[in-house]
């Protein structure tokens, strides 16, 4: 494949340290901010609400609470889905994005029934050109909660 044996054992020999030294100028441009915001319920469980790292910022799942009761916001899915987006929305305005910056979005689902529910709110937020997305139908701990969604926007 290589041609002879001393010109693999070159390659082989220095594509470990090539690796090296890329890795290495990656992670030393990466600049990390924490965002929060009170208008959006608080990062708990050891996480932040926002991360804004080199002009992308990557929203943590939001669920559909009130961020002043701590309480779950509707019992339809189409009521929590516009409460999660909320909250999204509320962390992105913090770091000085919108809506319109989020390039790709994950939503989890408690029961995949929900799905058409949940997406007749979501097209109500993004009519033209959505973001990219994608789900999955997990059970999610608190009682109550049928949808969490997760961002990430350019800032």
């Amino acid at each position: 494949m290589f041609g002879n044996d001393a010109r693999r054992r070159a390659l082989t020999e220095t594509a470990p340290r090539l690796w090296v030294r890329a890795h290495a100028v990656s992670i030393a441009v990466v600049a990390k901010e924490v965002i929060s915001t009170s208008e959006a319920p608080g990062g708990f469980a050891g996480y932040s609400q926002a991360i804004r790292a080199n002009g992308v910022v990557f929203v943590s799942g939001q669920g559909p609470f009130d961020p002043a009761t701590g309480d779950v916001v509707g019992e339809t899915i189409e009521e929590q889905t516009r409460q999660c987006l909320r909250n999204v929305e509320a962390i992105l305005k913090a770091a000085g994005s919108t809506m319109d910056d989020v390039v790709q979005a994950t939503f989890i689902l408690l029961d995949e029934s929900d799905f058409a529910g949940m997406n007749e709110e979501w097209n109500r937020w993004f009519p033209t050109n959505p973001p990219a997305r994608q789900g999955a139908r997990l059970p999610i701990s608190p009682k109550g909660i049928r949808i969490s969604i997760a961002a990430i926007a350019v800032s």
